[in-house]
Formats: structure tokens, sequence, C-alpha cells
């Protein structure tokens, strides 16, 4: 019996650090780059618009990007994405130190970015299996959630409001350093060869990994899982500060309302350091039952009109159960997935997944125009229970176990 878990391995730290470097640069990137069309001289609607276009890859590039990784070498692929970021970031400080900066090259820049995180994403995801083995991808996978957690929530937008306070391209030039960095820990990965008839297998066009996920019953019931409870998110995401920030009920200052969104990302990287352990105490069933229960409690408490604290606790507990669903889900999908078509295959996900909410946040905001911002929260919170209803009764009868741990024991399905 093994006591101590087997080591990920060289070539996984590398991909460890590099990911860490790059998500501190997104995260510094992202808060940055809506302050200098600010300083550039755009009105609310460019401001806007710069947000809008980091956010545009997923649903317009999202499947292409899948495409690319499965037909690139993905070392290869992870090194120019972050020399591209580098540079157009280079680019964007040399302009506000020239006072030559205009919304344009911004919108530009913001798309690219864009791009290059559904790139980036994807082949990260699906490069986790070529250097860890089965046993080992769970524990991988919290690894790289804790990481991103920490680098892209907690510690960049802080981290780049300091060096902003300075001067804008303090923090866009420690931005792009920041990608430099990642490509050199990338850079000192060694991915194994796939055998011969995975290289070659790799056709099927853009749609192939849609159509095998699809097929595919246990990745197609998750995504579309995670598909239905992302809109009570998008809720909470595109309301939830109107609800809090005075002159909502709650009567928060900005400040107060920043801390309880920084003890939800706490929450998630708690999750994500403590999934292996909860892992194997409760089981994988358990665990995504209780993710499921967390979106409920993320909109409830607004629903039910409850005090600050319930408010701030539904929002760490649903944050530490999205991060924890995030790992086994991608662990599940790496182990059921075949390597050629991972990369398609994740991209299509999370297109699927993840494009419910721009929608979602945009028709919740015009339900709050018509009906007021409660009965958004109401609808949002009938919603989740229904998913957690229908979610219950397919977790217990289907065996989730051995598809995040070849090792575990096989126990046969319910019916």
């Amino acid at each position: 019996m093994r006591l101590l878990p087997l080591p990920l391995g060289r070539s996984f730290n590398a991909l460890w650090f590099g990911t860490g470097a790059a998500n501190l640069g997104d995260g510094m990137a992202l808060f940055v780059l809506p302050l200098l069309a600010i300083a550039a001289g755009a009105s609310p609607g460019g401001v806007a618009a710069v947000t809008a276009a980091l956010t545009l890859a997923w649903p317009v590039f999202g499947l292409h990007a899948g495409w690319v990784v499965d037909r690139v070498d993905r070392r290869t692929l992870l090194i120019g994405v972050n020399l591209a970021r580098a540079l157009a970031l280079s680019g964007l400080t040399a302009g506000h130190l020239t006072g030559t900066l205009s919304l344009p090259p911004l919108l530009a820049v913001a798309v690219l970015l864009g791009v290059a995180e559904t790139l980036a994403d994807t082949a990260l995801t699906s490069t986790i299996p070529v250097v860890v083995e089965p046993a080992g991808r769970n524990r991988a996978n919290a690894r790289i959630e804790a990481t991103v957690n920490v680098t892209n929530q907690l510690a960049g937008p802080p981290l780049a409001g300091l060096l902003a306070s300075l001067t804008l391209a303090v923090a866009t030039g420690a931005s792009a350093a920041l990608y430099v960095l990642a490509v050199a820990g990338i850079a000192m990965m060694a991915l194994r060869r796939p055998p011969a008839e995975a290289r070659t297998s790799g056709g099927g066009g853009v749609v192939a990994g849609f159509r095998h996920m699809w097929r595919q019953p246990v990745v197609r019931t998750l995504t579309l899982f995670t598909a239905a409870m992302n809109i009570p998110w998008a809720v909470a995401t595109a309301l939830l500060v109107v609800y809090a920030v005075s002159p909502g009920p709650l009567g928060l200052t900005a400040a107060q309302y920043g801390l309880v969104l920084t003890a939800m990302a706490v929450g998630g990287l708690l999750a994500a350091a403590a999934v292996e352990p909860l892992r194997r105490r409760f089981g994988v069933t358990r665990l995504l039952i209780a993710d499921a229960a967390g979106t409920v409690l993320l909109v409830a408490p607004v629903a039910l009109g409850g005090p600050v604290w319930t408010v701030a606790a539904g929002a760490v507990i649903a944050g530490a159960g999205s991060s924890i669903w995030r790992i086994l889900v991608a662990t599940i999908r790496q182990n059921l997935s075949p390597p050629e078509l991972l990369g398609r295959i994740y991209a299509a996900s999370r297109v699927l997944s993840w494009g419910v909410i721009p929608a979602g946040a945009a028709l919740a905001g015009v339900a709050a125009e018509l009906w007021g911002l409660r009965a958004v929260f109401v609808l949002a919170t009938g919603l989740a229970v229904l998913v957690l209803g229908v979610f219950v009764p397919y977790a217990l009868r289907t065996d989730l176990s051995t598809a995040v741990d070849p090792e575990a024991d096989p126990r046969p399905a319910r019916t």
C-alpha cells in the first residue's frame, strides 16, 4: 500500500511554474486594460468595449482553439502564445509612455489577449495528461486550480493596482515580464511523444471534439450540468454588486464588497488545496452534489433578503464548491477523452458551459429592469434547486469515482 503520492515530475513542475507566471500576468493585465482605456480618453462605452473584447474569444474562437491545440506541439504553442502576450503588453507600455495610446490598439490587444487565453487554457488542460500519469491527474488539476486562484484572482489585481499607483506603464511592463518568465518555465517542459496512431488520427475538423463529447455520456452530461449551473452564476456575477454595494440593500462600500469577493476566492483556494483528502474521505459523488448545493447558496440569500453574513457565507461556499467541481470534472474529461481530441473536447465543453454566462448576465439585467432585483434572484434560486434535484439522482446512479481515480474500487451503477 502506497502511503505517499507519486511525484508529478519535472515536466509538470515546469508547466505549473509557467501557468503561475502567466496567470499572474493575466490578472494584472485584465485589471489594467480598462484603466489604460480611461487614461487614453475613452468614453464609458469605449471602456466597456475593451472589457467585452476580452471575453469575446471563447464563444467566437473557442472551437477553433481546440482544433489548433490538437494539431500543433503544445509546448511550442504555449511559448508562442506567451511571447505574443508579452509583445502586446510591451506595445501598450510604449504607447502609454509616449502618449500615443488610443482606443483602437487597446481593443486589438484585448482581442489578442482573449484569443491567447483560449489557446493557453485549452493547451494547459490538454497537456496535463501528457506529462502526468492517470493516478496523479487529480492532484495536478488541483495544483493548477489553486495556482490560478492565487495568481489570477487574489494576487494579480491588487498587485496591478499597487504598480498602477506609480504609473500604468509599470503595471503593463510587469505583466509583459511575467509572460516572458512563463516562457522560461514552459521551455523546461519535456512532452512524451504520443503513439503513432494518435499523432495521425487527429482529423475530423473543428467540430470533432464536440461530436465526441456529445457521444461520451458522462462528459456530455457533466458539461450540460455545468452550463445549467452557470446561469445562476451569471446572475450573481451581473447583479450581486447591485444588491451588495450602497445604495443597494446591504449598503456595503466598494472595499467591503471587494473583501466578499476575496473571501470567495480564498474559499476556492482552500478547496483546491484540500480536494484530494476530501475526495478520499467523502468520494467524488458527494463532493459534486455538495457543489450543486453550493450554487443554490450563492443566490438564495439574496432571494430571501438575508443579511450580509449569509450572502458572504454563501459566496464562500459556492466558491469552494466551484473550485472542486472544476478540478474533478477536468480529471474526468481528461481520463475519458482520447489524447488526440482532448483539446477540441475541452474547447467544446468550455464553449457550451461558459457560453451561457454572457447571455445569462444580459438577460438577468433586462429581467431586473422589468421585475426587480430580488425577483431575478428568486428565479435563479429556483433554477439552482431544480438543477440540484435533477443532478442528485444522476450522480447517485453513475459511478464517477473510477473516472477520477483509475485505481479506485469500482462499484455497480445504481438504478
